[in-house]
């Protein structure tokens, strides 16, 4: 087996399982010890998985490093964050998930008056200084490459304080529902849910039809999407089945369809 094959298998086995021993890669693999520590540790430098005593931890391209992420957010993620802001209401008590998509919906937020709570340090870098945000930061186990506090400090913080609405992205909506890559920030995201009276998610059209390692939580739970309009006929109507409000942002105008009144 050649190394590109071997490491491409090694990922597809941490994919599906989050954790994956040394020993049990050595054994599936049919390659040395040594072979596989040289794989583990070439794909860690690439951000891929994270290694650990005896093994490794999937990260996935959805974990990898924050800054290089961030300096790829797409024109579409720039429309949605633009849209999302303009859904907030000034006075509001927001709440805002890590990731790129969420950093960009607060880049339009700066100037606004509102109470911002969020568990992500480079939003509330960008925020702390912005005289009309009141700002509160939930923190917790900062997790690596994103800057994202997880974990049970931060379940236990987010179980005092409640939100008119919650902005979040996810790594993959499917039939089921969300999904996203780490099950620390799965626990962490289910408590902001409970924890908010709206649920706007965040996300780019190429995350339908996508899944990733854990399982958030089912559709019903979201009242809005805000997507571009990558998004197929397919899932429009699925949205609106399901009684979600979807917001399609197109290059020139934003183009509402909706299921239930605004």
């Amino acid at each position: 087996m050649l190394a590109e094959e071997r490491r491409a298998r090694i990922l597809k086995i941490a994919e599906e399982r989050g954790f994956i021993t040394l020993q049990s890669l050595v054994s599936e693999l049919g390659a040395s010890e040594s072979t596989v520590r040289r794989d583990l540790e070439f794909l860690d430098t690439t951000g891929q998985i994270q290694r650990t005593r005896g093994g490794a931890s999937f990260i996935g391209d959805t974990q990898t490093d924050f800054d290089v992420r961030r300096g790829l957010a797409s024109l579409e993620k720039q429309r949605i964050a633009r849209r999302t802001a303009e859904l907030i209401v000034d006075g509001e008590t927001v709440l805002l998930d890590g990731g790129t998509t969420t950093l960009e919906v607060a880049r339009h937020l700066q100037v606004r008056s509102l109470q911002v709570l969020t568990n992500s340090l480079p939003i509330a870098s960008l925020l702390m200084n912005c005289r009309g945000i009141e700002l509160i930061f939930i923190g917790g186990y900062v997790y690596p490459r994103t800057g994202v506090a997880l974990g049970e400090l931060s379940v236990a913080a987010l179980e005092r304080i409640h939100a008119a609405r919650l902005v979040m992205s996810t790594g993959g909506i499917a039939s089921d529902g969300l999904f996203n890559s780490n099950q620390l920030l799965v626990e962490t995201e289910r408590q902001m849910i409970r924890a908010a009276e709206r649920v706007t998610l965040v996300a780019d059209s190429s995350k339908f039809g996508q899944r990733a390692l854990s399982h958030l939580c089912a559709l019903d739970v979201v009242d809005e999407i805000v997507t571009d309009d990558g998004i197929t006929d397919e899932w429009v109507q699925r949205m609106e089945q399901s009684g979600i409000r979807l917001d399609v942002v197109s290059i020139e105008r934003v183009v509402r369809r909706s299921s239930a009144a605004c």
